[in-house]
């Protein structure tokens, strides 16, 4: 029988018998074939999601790939048995700033496949067709659940503008962070530094394009043209900004709890610093990382430690956040 999770409130969940739903008007109904757990998902069953950004009772998951099982009216049926992944953000695609493209920052109000809508811990998933990104026949499925963070990481790449030759870092190791260095590389940096907290990562980061890994404690340069923070650490973003040589360019995309040490304002403008951030992906993002997971530049699949079945939900929560080196990304197979 099929299943799905469900977070009546923080810390209770039950996994419940699920029915497919009936694909509306505009919509697609996806079978779903592996998601993935971050730290929002740990927020979400702890109950410290940021008040607007959760609704109770709740189907977590929105990092998530599957196939296309049925279609509403007004939606190709060409779409019918291909794999896909889609965009979490449920904008509403009339306001000034969806018009422009930026549809993270929807002036309608934040909805969010698996955090104010159902995601996709459950064995089908209905959601908007115009938020489908469809792959390549050929990729694998496992891998493309994590073309979520991905696509975010794929936003900070598009705002960093690297160019051929720059010298550019990496703050974190997590999924976050490995992504980072592979979009980086892909860019034919002169260097490419990733910081970390631990130096487990080494041998990946390397493996990803890295030429240097250091640890925070480790003395660090000041002379890098371009950073892309992803780690949330409370000091993380300082660390970031002080890699950057005057007039670099810093993209921040990590959440750190409240109270996190902020960027110097005098810093950032006797040293012109361009900073920008990233909450979510917007569709060029999402269209980038799906590009370039086709073309094999973005290996997922080496990030994947474990996979579980999605009854095990609770289990895998308490793996993501054990802060175990040797747990990388956890995924559920429904």
């Amino acid at each position: 029988m099929s299943s799905a999770v469900v977070v009546e409130a923080p810390g209770t969940h039950r996994v419940v018998a699920h029915e497919p739903g009936e694909p509306g008007p505009g919509e697609a109904l996806v079978r779903v074939h592996a998601v993935g757990i971050c730290g929002s998902d740990r927020e979400v069953y702890q109950g410290n999601r940021p008040e607007g950004y959760v609704r109770y009772p709740l189907t977590p998951g929105h990092e998530w790939s599957g196939t296309v099982a049925a279609v509403g009216t007004g939606v190709p049926d060409s779409l019918v048995g291909r794999k896909v992944v889609g965009e979490g953000f449920r904008n509403c695609q009339v306001c000034e700033r969806c018009h422009a493209g930026e549809t993270t920052l929807c002036t309608a109000g934040y909805e969010e496949t698996g955090f104010t809508q159902p995601g996709a811990m459950a064995a089908t998933l209905v959601l908007p067709a115009r938020l489908l990104h469809v792959l390549p026949d050929a990729v694998d499925l496992t891998a493309a659940a994590l073309l979520e963070p991905a696509a975010c990481i794929a936003a900070a790449a598009l705002k960093a503008r690297a160019r051929p030759g720059e010298r550019v870092a990496v703050v974190g190791t997590g999924t976050l962070g490995m992504f980072a260095v592979q979009f980086l590389a892909a860019h034919s940096p002169a260097e490419l530094l990733v910081v970390g907290s631990r130096d487990e990562r080494t041998s990946l980061s390397r493996q990803f394009g890295a030429t240097d890994f250091r640890l925070h404690s480790d003395p660090l340069p000041d002379d890098f043209d371009v950073v892309i923070e992803a780690a949330g650490g409370a000091g993380a973003a300082r660390t970031a900004a002080s890699l950057l040589r005057r007039g670099g360019r810093l993209v921040l995309t990590g959440l750190p709890a409240a109270g996190a040490e902020g960027l110097d304002p005098t810093d950032l403008v006797l040293r012109q610093l361009e900073v920008q951030t990233v909450f979510g992906a917007a569709p060029e993002a999402w269209a980038y990382a799906v590009r370039a997971f086709g073309a094999g530049v973005l290996d997922p699949a080496a990030l994947v430690t474990h996979e579980l079945a999605l009854g095990r939900f609770a289990e895998a929560i308490e793996l993501v956040g054990a802060g175990d080196p040797k747990v990388g990304k956890v995924l559920l197979r429904p």
